[in-house]
């Protein structure tokens, strides 16, 4: 397969869009899955929440999340806590150059990614985002993450005001205390989009948008070499690394360096016949999103945070 492409010519990866799918069984209703969960969403969520403003810049914002490891950072009024809306690391990977947040970059400073950097986070964030209140059930959480995609819940009362967050994470931790008879093969995606360490890091961020995901293995004649995360192309910024060659400011500076260049060299993979339970205690442990899946030194899968939370909750 040509790397983000879909092009007839096709190398050896293409066979990772030939696997038939094991995942899709449609919505299902969390609420009686899982039972045995329902209680206060407070006990396993995140209270004392770390929040921007709508008036933070993007380069401070991205800095906070780069230092604290976030992925979303909820946008509050200083003085009531009213919660206003949020930020993402999608969010950010959109305005870097993925989809048309990126506007604001192109349009309005003429390519100068320095001056964009610089505008405030109501130009790029997610407004309204979904919420559950205060006294939600667990099972409500799994139905938002599964059923509507969304990787991170902030908690609101009555008035608005933010109370807490709640991630995939944290629900897994709970789904994963029960043992499961199924395999990594069973929950994994088996038809994973890849690219090669050559590609730009600015398509990579288009990529990502279009097939809204949030991470890409990095393969080279179907041999895996690396994983590349929103998360990864955010710190590149966050870090200060995409400045450090520039001499004009434009974005194509930032944006045109390979993404051979954020691979780190830490790459934790799994095999397809490990159980799930297993995985995702490791996956806590590591504090990672996803597990590329390996089997004879060839990426055959990907499994993530959500499709372990989908597959505990339909057990």
């Amino acid at each position: 397969m040509q790397p983000n492409s879909n092009n007839a010519d096709k190398k050896p990866a293409d066979r990772l869009l030939k696997m038939p799918g094991k995942r899709d069984r449609g919505p299902i209703d969390f609420k009686t899955r899982i039972a045995g969960y329902e209680g206060e969403i407070m006990a396993i969520a995140t209270k004392n929440v770390v929040t921007a403003q709508r008036t933070t810049t993007i380069i401070q914002a991205v800095g906070i999340m780069t230092r604290e490891g976030f992925r979303r950072l909820p946008l509050v009024d200083a003085g009531t806590h009213r919660l206003r809306g949020i930020v993402t690391v999608s969010d950010i990977i959109d305005f870097m150059g993925g989809g048309d947040k990126f506007n604001l970059v192109q349009v309005k400073h003429g390519g100068n990614f320095l001056a964009a950097v610089n505008e405030e986070l109501r130009e790029i964030m997610t407004p309204q985002p979904v919420t559950m209140p205060a006294t939600g059930r667990i099972a409500d959480a799994v139905d938002i993450i599964v059923n509507r995609n969304v990787g991170g819940i902030p908690i609101t009362d009555a008035e608005g005001n933010l109370k807490g967050i709640v991630t995939e994470r944290d629900v897994m931790k709970v789904l994963a205390t029960e043992h499961s008879g199924r395999r990594v093969e069973d929950v994994m995606r088996s038809s994973v989009r890849v690219t090669s360490p050559d590609t730009p890091i600015g398509s990579v961020c288009r990529e990502m948008v279009k097939c809204r995901f949030r991470r890409l293995p990095v393969v080279v004649d179907d041999v895996l070499c690396g994983i590349v995360t929103a998360t990864d192309i955010m710190s590149y910024l966050g870090k200060g690394r995409a400045f450090e060659q520039l001499t004009t400011g434009d974005s194509a500076e930032v944006m045109g360096a390979p993404v051979r260049s954020l691979l780190s060299g830490e790459l934790y993979t799994t095999t397809p016949d490990r159980n799930i339970h297993d995985i995702a205690v490791e996956m806590i442990q590591r504090r990672i999103g996803a597990f590329p899946v390996i089997e004879d030194s060839r990426l055959v899968g990907l499994v993530t945070e959500y499709d372990l939370v989908k597959a505990f909750a339909e057990e």
